[in-house]
């Protein structure tokens, strides 16, 4: 099943999922689609004209593919213009993802800031995609296309802070909104993975996404820019920052991670 095809069979089945052993992540379920899928059950329960600006995420345990997945929402708080919501993935009786999203209506402002240009990066058609290889990658990695452009690949036993490149479906998703690109930005393996010298295992622990509105329009097609920054890493966590562009240079979303890193 598609991306798409997933939040769709979400909002006919009264908020209860399935996810396909094909969007596995090891032993767990991919979590930038878990992540996705609560947010859809948060956003039902949202006023028009009041889009998502940022959502905190906390993976507390893994969810295994082939099992149902139940999404629960609740309003906190509805103000004059902004909504706050609690949204939760619970399965087989335990919550496995909790994300605390505030949903806002735009306002007058004095306040008018540009976003910093993005780095400057090569083409997408000119970098190597990384292949996908059975066994070897994650599972969820087919559905996706992922080019290299900023730092090294993982375990590569690199010094660099920075990493990142080109990403996009592999499959038609139509109009990418935000819960397509919870499943995009989570497509990148943790920023400290390239320092390792061997294969390790890591997983995010906590993961801040702050969306930019107006959301500029973005077909399945297109190439978004991601880079990512180590700003801290010791005993076993680190703590990255990353921002991700259209083609035309606009600001989409910025992500903070925390991650959890076991070598």
């Amino acid at each position: 099943m598609t991306f798409a095809e997933l939040l769709a069979e979400l909002a006919a089945s009264d908020n209860q999922v399935t996810v396909p052993t094909g969007w596995a992540q090891g032993r767990a379920g991919y979590g930038g689609l878990i992540a996705a899928l609560v947010y859809e059950g948060m956003r039902q329960k949202v006023a028009e004209g009041r889009p998502v600006r940022s959502l905190a995420i906390t993976f507390v345990g893994p969810v295994a593919p082939g099992e149902p997945m139940q999404v629960e929402a609740d309003v906190l708080r509805e103000g004059k213009a902004v909504t706050q919501m609690l949204g939760r993935a619970i399965q087989g009786g335990q919550v496995m993802c909790i994300i605390q999203g505030s949903f806002g209506a735009s306002r007058e402002s004095v306040v008018d800031v540009a976003a910093n240009p993005p780095p400057h990066a090569r083409p997408a058609h000119d970098c190597v995609e990384m292949p996908f290889v059975e066994g070897v990658n994650p599972t969820f990695l087919r559905h996706f296309s992922v080019r290299w452009a900023f730092g090294d690949l993982p375990f590569s036993g690199s010094r660099k802070r920075e990493m990142g490149g080109w990403m996009r479906f592999k499959e038609d998703e139509g109009a990418i909104g935000a819960a397509h690109l919870l499943g995009l930005v989570d497509v990148w393996p943790p920023a400290v993975l390239p320092h390792l010298k061997e294969k390790a295992p890591a997983s995010s622990l906590t993961w801040t996404i702050e969306f930019v509105q107006p959301q500029p329009a973005i077909a399945s097609d297109d190439w978004l820019l991601y880079r990512a920054e180590i700003e801290h890493a010791r005993d076993g966590y680190g703590h990255a920052a990353a921002m991700v562009w259209t083609p035309l240079g606009e600001l989409v979303a910025i992500s903070r991670q925390t991650v959890t890193v076991f070598g």
